[in-house]
């Protein structure tokens, strides 16, 4: 029998509107849900709300937030304005049911405890990266859409990394009659590139930036440091969708008059619905 089928009420603790739907959605499948860590909502549908120990109490699994924690290890509460940490009695009450967090080593590293039980981490599966992709690359060209003065038809791009997000904002820009660059390290990446029609170059080789009006970065690493914008055309607009630390120095940007901005956690302020849908059929895969 899997876990999922043993589940009857799901707590869902903190985080955005992703949350929330998440919630949403779960009831509509049939599940009691209990948010806790939502003080500042008085109702919400036929979702239970109660304070985060309640909702531990009487739940058979609990779903925390991406990310799950604060940079102090407080749970990430963004509807509450208490500040909470797991009490060593939550954790007991965790240590005994599936738990499913974004980003769980930063909750397991916080709470050792909890490395007794049976806690997953949703955001490092490739089918919630796969599926979150999406979201993320239509959230990006978003807020292409309000930083830069002109059109994304006809406005060229440059496109740093080939992975999973780079692949679907690639073809999303193409869709919308951009002219396209993506930079890569791989041959076989490099010739996919010119293959779907795009044009290729090596990330490696990528000394500045000339000629383009819209650069994205998907690379977690510093590509875009000092010396690299100061070979850049300043009327660029740059948009990192990298995880932290990100990969550009938006210290030396600003002090060059580069316009660059960092463009974190879109599927949550752009789709959260979708993002909401996404978490729920990763942690359904995870319990089945």
């Amino acid at each position: 029998m899997s876990e999922l089928s043993k589940i009857k009420t799901f707590a869902v603790i903190g985080g955005d509107k992703r949350q929330l739907y998440l919630a949403d959605s779960l009831a509509r499948d049939g599940f009691r849900v209990i948010l806790g860590g939502f003080d500042k909502l008085l109702s919400v549908g036929a979702v239970a709300l109660s304070d985060v120990s309640g909702a531990l109490r009487c739940c058979d699994a609990a779903i925390f937030p991406l990310p799950c924690l604060r940079m102090d290890n407080s749970l990430n509460t963004p509807f509450s304005d208490e500040k909470r940490y797991l009490s060593e009695k939550d954790c007991d009450l965790l240590s005994q049911i599936p738990v499913c967090a974004g980003m769980a080593d930063k909750l397991l590293r916080a709470y050792p405890f909890l490395q007794k039980g049976r806690v997953f981490d949703y955001a490092g599966r490739e089918d919630f990266a796969v599926l979150n992709a999406v979201p993320t690359a239509e959230g990006a060209i978003q807020r292409a859409m309000e930083e830069y003065e002109g059109t994304i038809a006809h406005s060229r791009v440059l496109i740093v990394g080939f992975g999973r997000i780079g692949k679907v904002l690639a073809r999303l820009l193409h869709a919308l009659n951009a002219d396209v660059t993506v930079t890569a390290r791989k041959p076989g990446d490099l010739a996919m590139i010119r293959a779907l029609g795009y044009k290729a170059a090596d990330t490696a080789a990528l000394k500045g930036v000339d000629g383009a009006d819209i650069v994205f970065n998907t690379v977690p690493s510093l590509i875009f440091d000092r010396e690299l914008l100061k070979n850049t055309d300043p009327d660029t607009l740059i948009i990192d969708l990298a995880s932290l630390p990100g990969g550009v120095n938006f210290e030396a940007a600003k002090t060059l008059g580069i316009d660059a901005v960092r463009a974190l956690s879109l599927p949550g302020r752009c789709a959260p619905k979708t993002a909401g849908e996404i978490i729920k059929t990763t942690v359904y895969h995870i319990l089945s």
